[in-house]
């Protein structure tokens, strides 16, 4: 993941989208390691997707919802590069998935937060 304003969570969530697509598209697909791509997918571009439906929100009990989902996606991607290392033999990718969980855990963290906020007020 390259640098760029930790602050702006729109922004970081799509870079991370990205870069689990990027390095997805490198692998060559297995009967092992295809249906593990195509949950890492779903889960890892669902961060982003429900952050920007946060961002939009009727009211704060469906911000706090959509933020919820985010922290949930989020625990759910970590997974997914977990197991997606064990099928991979190469260390330049093995190197980028434990980035990719690294940020992962980050963004976790990041919705823990929020949603641990929304509930003291």
């Amino acid at each position: 993941m390259t640098q760029l304003n930790k602050h702006d969570l729109e922004e970081r969530t799509a870079k991370f989208c990205e870069s689990v697509i990027l390095l997805c598209q490198k692998l060559e697909p297995t009967i092992i390691n295809k249906p593990i791509i195509n949950q890492l997918i779903r889960s890892a571009t669902s961060i982003g997707a429900n952050y920007m439906e946060a961002n939009s929100a009727s009211s704060r009990r469906d911000f706090a919802n959509k933020i919820f989902i985010c922290k949930k996606e989020s625990q759910e991607t970590k997974h997914w590069l977990r197991m997606l290392s064990v099928t991979v033999d190469d260390k330049e990718i093995t190197e980028k998935l434990r980035i990719l969980w690294q940020e992962c855990q980050e963004l976790t963290m990041i919705f823990q937060k929020i949603t641990s906020s929304l509930r003291e007020k």
